[in-house]
């Protein structure tokens, strides 16, 4: 489905991805793991259009989307669901929501899926006139994915989604994830709770100073001696 081909990327100087390969099939749901400052979340923005790669390309069902708008990425299937959440914090929740909407035109469609994210999350439901700064940190989270939910696409970026939540608050999160996961959206994810990713994951790849140094099966890489030392603490 999504196909990374030595994609490169730089802030000014700086290169921050140097020839990323990576692959995203159809249905799956594959993590990226790596310490901060390894290219991880570079590799989500360059995907969702948000940082213009220097080089290789980036695939999505056979097609080049390598330097698209981001709204041309989305309007082809890709959403971003951003670390930290960056929702609208002066808009309202349902207004939040429909900022995640805004490449369709189908009304119709865009009203029946407000419900269905306002059903799925009945606290949006519940606050969707409240200001989404007011929210809480778990609250927010459940805003971003709905926000992102709302671009109906079939493939989702997660970075980060654990960041800053309560326990409690990460488990909800992460069965979110696993239910829209479930319903047929691809995932890829960026996480900093290696273990709960790989357990999630059908695949991993670790990155390291912008390049890949190890890919495989998520359970594969649950007993990687190096992954275990680095990353689970084991």
């Amino acid at each position: 489905m999504l196909e990374l081909q030595g994609l490169r990327a730089a802030y000014g100087p700086v290169e921050a991805l140097r020839g990323v390969d990576l692959e995203v099939r159809a249905g799956e749901l594959v993590c990226l793991l790596g310490a901060n400052g390894a290219g991880k979340s570079s590799t989500l923005r360059a995907i969702s259009g948000l940082v213009r790669p220097t080089g290789g390309r980036i695939v999505l069902d056979g097609r080049p989307i390598t330097g698209l708008e981001p709204s041309a990425i989305l309007e082809a299937g890709i959403a971003h669901c951003p670390e930290g959440r960056r929702v609208f914090p002066h808009l309202t929740v349902e207004e939040n929501l429909m900022m995640g909407a805004f490449v369709r035109r189908d009304r119709d469609g865009i009203a029946t899926d407000l419900e269905r994210v306002c059903t799925h999350f009945p606290i949006l439901a519940d606050r969707r006139r409240q200001a989404a700064g007011t929210l809480s940190g778990g609250e927010q989270q459940m805003l971003a994915i709905g926000r992102a939910l709302m671009a109906r696409p079939r493939l989702i970026l997660f970075d980060e989604p654990s960041l800053g939540l309560a326990p409690t608050v990460v488990e909800t999160t992460f069965g979110i994830i696993a239910d829209i996961r479930r319903q047929g959206t691809t995932i890829l994810m960026v996480e900093q709770n290696a273990y709960l990713a790989l357990q999630m994951a059908d695949r991993g790849y670790v990155m390291e100073t912008g390049r890949i140094v190890l890919a495989g099966d998520a359970r594969d890489l649950m007993t990687n001696d190096h992954v275990r030392r680095a990353y689970l603490g084991g």
